[in-house]
This record gives structure tokens, sequence and C-alpha cells, in this order.
């Protein structure tokens, strides 16, 4: 790692400064010398004005820094701000030491091997950092583990001392000894997983790490971390990671892995797999697949092409035609080779009350109360799901098929060169009533919050003849209740998904479009649901 000569220096400074005060504590435990108090209080504003002087040049560098730069700048910070926190509780340790009583009863060499890990671990800093050296960096967050354990032994010794009631004050200036050098741990573990950070190009704590070597090692039969590259594409909302990897000089197609909890990634694993059994050639490729106690990692195929989200924003309108065709030939076939002789009720009021609460949390001006205008009440939104789901449990209902789930624009790639679609993220898969992927797909589009009236006019385009193929298709098939289920199900997309949008313009057209909607619904003849239509051009027009 290459840094400002002026930064290196400072952050040496520091971590020479913070060694001092831990030897000064060890020399404490072992000698009980006032003196050596007095040495670390007359320094105590040293790391901390390193520190400063460290952190302000961090943020100088990060607003010039160019594209990949940004990573070893936040680790050279955090680094600091790691070292300065251990620094403090080597004061905060001896200061309290040097309260007890002359004739105290705490054996301070007890604390002596946490202090001697706390060193080991210190001296490899300069050379994992500087060197970009991921296996002392593991050293390094190996100590946290040591630590911890030293920590919690103590812990239970003193805990259990106290129940005696003897020498209180004593055992109670142990047990905060004994939690600092655990805290000291931690400290060392956020240095670690900082510098493994910046040797990737991405965020990663350890145990996303070690996931994604054994998945790694799954796939090719070896450990190959210090052989590959990694890209972070994403993190999601449920806090899943997803990174794009392949070996260094090697001609061989990047993979896609994906982290995170358990629960969803074995469902997506076992979506992919429903996927292939049904319909094969649409999902990705399962290269490996690990799970541990506290998460799990898949290692899948990576597939060419651009995602619908990227096609409409910013490709010739030839392909964007190109694409939404290719994609209705695919969801008509695959609704006709999935579909079963069980109806499957998507719930789309029910959907909707679930998620209503968070959305008030972002918007809390969208819970109405009563209102009147001269003397008509108007209906709350609320007042129209109870409406509305009376209708809906009355709905005659195909026969459920095989869904997406989360039928998003940037869950579907369409590959020019082959004029395939292909589906990603599949992890929502499951039988039930295609107009919740109809629905879904055609509000992902009007949420994109890009505003330019050229682009706006493509997205409603996209909308509008994604809309038709599915209207076909149910007409074709003699649902004679499409277009109601559709508007409850866009009434529930439009409703839930104000609670991504923070722009409250925008916002509030959803929220009223979700009204509208439900609105509508209720008041059209369920004894004839075939006549009514939906407004398409109007609901999606700005």
């Amino acid at each position: 790692m290459r840094l400002a000569k002026t930064l290196r220096n400072n952050l040496l400074f520091l971590l020479v400064e913070s060694g001092s005060q831990i030897q000064l504590l060890q020399q404490y435990t072992e000698e009980e010398d006032a003196s050596l108090i007095q040495r670390v209080m007359e320094r105590r504003g040293y790391a901390y004005n390193l520190n400063l002087r460290i952190q302000n040049s961090c943020i100088e560098m990060l607003s010039d820094s160019q594209i990949g730069e940004g990573v070893t700048i936040r680790t050279v910070g955090i680094i600091a701000t790691e070292l300065t926190n251990i620094t403090i509780l080597s004061r905060d340790c001896i200061q309290q030491l040097g309260d007890l009583r002359h004739n105290h009863r705490l054996d301070l060499k007890a604390y002596q091997p946490a202090l001697r890990q706390v060193c080991k671990s210190m001296v490899l800093i300069e050379d994992a950092l500087m060197g970009s050296d991921t296996r002392l960096a593991l050293k390094i967050g190996h100590g946290e583990y040591k630590l911890n354990r030293i920590s919690q032994k103590l812990l239970k010794a003193f805990t259990a001392q106290l129940k005696q009631k003897k020498y209180t004050e004593d055992l109670v200036t142990g047990l905060f000894v004994a939690h600092s050098l655990g805290q000291m741990g931690d400290a060392l573990l956020r240095i670690s997983e900082s510098i493994i950070s910046n040797n990737i190009g991405q965020p990663m704590d350890m145990q996303r790490y070690h996931a994604m070597q054994e998945t790694i090692t799954a796939w090719k039969g070896e450990n190959m971390m210090d052989n590959i590259d990694i890209q972070q594409l994403a993190e999601t909302r449920s806090g899943s990671g997803i990174s794009s990897i392949q070996e260094i000089d090697s001609d061989q197609p990047r993979v896609i892995y994906k982290s995170g909890e358990k629960r969803k990634l074995k469902e997506e694993l076992h979506g992919v797999e429903t996927w292939h059994a049904v319909y094969p050639g649409l999902a990705p490729q399962v290269l490996a697949y690990n799970k541990r106690s506290d998460g799990a990692s898949l290692l899948i195929e990576h597939l060419n092409g651009m995602t619908l989200e990227q096609i409409v924003l910013h490709e010739p309108m030839r392909m964007m035609t190109q694409a939404i065709q290719a994609l209705g030939k695919t969801v008509t076939s695959v609704w006709k080779t999935s579909r079963t002789n069980i109806p499957v009720s998507a719930g789309f009021i029910r959907q909707t009350r679930k998620r209503l609460a968070d959305v008030y949390a972002v918007h809390p001006s969208f819970r109405q109360g009563n209102a009147r205008i001269c003397a008509s009440t108007l209906s709350t939104f609320e007042s129209l799901l109870v409406a509305a789901e009376k209708i809906e449990k009355k709905l005659s209902l195909p026969n459920s098929v095989l869904i997406h789930g989360d039928f998003n624009v940037d869950n579907i790639l369409y590959d020019p060169e082959s004029k395939s679609i292909r589906f990603i993220d599949l992890h929502r898969s499951t039988y039930m009533d295609y107009v919740q992927d109809v629905s879904v797909f055609m509000v992902s589009n009007y949420r994109l919050q890009v505003f330019d009236s050229s682009i706006r006019r493509r997205i409603r385009k996209q909308v509008c003849d994604f809309y038709a193929i599915a209207r076909k298709y149910a007409k074709k098939n003699n649902d004679h209740t499409f277009e109601v289920r559709l508007a409850l199900g866009l009434a529930r997309s439009f409703a839930t998904s104000t609670r991504f949008i923070l722009d409250e313009s925008m916002a509030q057209r959803m929220f009223l479009r979700a009204h509208y909607l439900l609105l509508q619904v209720t008041q059209c003849d369920m004894k004839k649901p075939q006549r009514y239509r939906l407004p398409i051009k109007e609901i999606f027009s700005d």
C-alpha cells in the first residue's frame, strides 16, 4: 500500500504510541510503580492529536481520491481510530489499577497473557497494512479470539468471587480491566477486517471472509483467496453482499458470489433449482453453496446481458422494444408450461397491510383520518383496504403458475446477442397468481427515480407494452378477473414501494395512485368484472 509520507508517518507514530501505552500497562502489572501512571497521563493528548491529524488528512484525500482509493483511505482512518481506542482503554485500565488499595487482593499478573497478546497482534499491523498481507491481517483478527477467551475466563473468575461478598471494590476493578481487555480485542478485530477489506477492495468482516474462502474452496477444491479479483456489485436491503469474482490472470468468466442470511440464500438456492426443473435455461447455474452457523454463501453463474432497467434508461428504443418482446414471449411460455390446477391467491390486500406500518414510518402524512367534503365522507386508505379485501376473497382465480416473486426491472436480463431473457435473484419464486409478477414489474418501472420527460415516456411505453402482453394472455385463457386483480396488485405495489422512496412528491403520487385504484375496485360491478378496464396510460403518466 502506498500512502502519502505525512499520513504514513503519523500512522506509524500512532502505532508506536499505542504500543508504548500497552507496554507501560504491562509493566505496571508487574511492578505497580506509581510513576508509570504519571508517564501514561502525561502523554494522554498525544495519541488524540495524531488521530486528529490522520482523520483530517483522510477527509482531504477522500475529496480528491480516484476510483478505488476510497477503501484504502477509509482503512487508514479506521486503523487510526481503533489504535486511539486502544490507548484510551490502556489509560483507563492503569488509572483504575492505580486507585486500588495498597493491600489489594488482585493478582495483576493474571492480566499479562492478555496484554502480551495485544502487543503480539499490534506488532503485525504495519506489515499487514503496508504489505497488503491478508494472512497477517487474519492473525491480527485471530488475536481477538484469544483475547476474548482470556477476558471471559477472568470475568467468570471475578464474578464467582463477588458472590462471596469480600473485597468487592477490588473485584469490581478487576472486572473493569478484564472487560477493557476484551474491548481491545474488538478494536484489533476491526483493524484486521479493515485491512482485509482494503486488500479485497470491498467491505468484508471476518465471517464474510471465511464464508467466501470456504465457498471458493468448495468450488475450486483449493484455497485461492490470494489469487482472485473481487469486485463489489451491491448490498441488498436485507444485508446480503453481492460480488463478482474472477481468478487473476485467467480467461475464465467471472462468477457471482452472494453472502448473507442462511434462510434467504437457502430460499434462493431452492428457487434456482425449481426453475431448472420446471423451465431450464432461465436461471443461472449454481456453482457452490456453503452454509455456516451464522449465515450462508452462494456462488452462481455470471449471466451475460443487461438489466431491463439499464436498457430502458440508456439503450436505443429498438433494443428496448426487442427486450420487452423477448420478455413477453418468455413469461407467457413460462406461464403456459408451469400452469397447475391449484389456484393460489396472491393476497394483495394482506401483503399491503403487512408493509403499511413501514410505509407510515417513512411517510407519516400518509396515515389518514376521517375526512368530509360538505355532506360526503371520504374513504380512508384503511377503509378501502377493508372493502377491497372482501372483493378480493370472492374473485375467481386462474390456475397458479411459477412466478419470479421479485419481478423488478433490475432482476431481468436481456442479452442482445442471443436475444434471450434470463432471471436473477430468485429467492421469492413460488407458485402463485401470475398477476403478482405483472404488477411488480409495472410499478418497478414507474418508481425509477429518473425525472427527465423523455425517459419517463420510455418507461411508460415499456409498462404499457408489457401490460398489453399480459392482457392478451389473460384474454386467451379466459381470465375474466385479470384487470381487477391487476388493479389490486398495482395498488399494493404503488403503496408499499413508497417505503423505499424518500422523494416526498414521487411517494405522494404513488400513494395516491394506490388509493385511486382501490377506490375503483370497490366501485366496479363485481357481477361483471370482465367489463372493468384499468386506465393504464393515465395511471403511468406523470
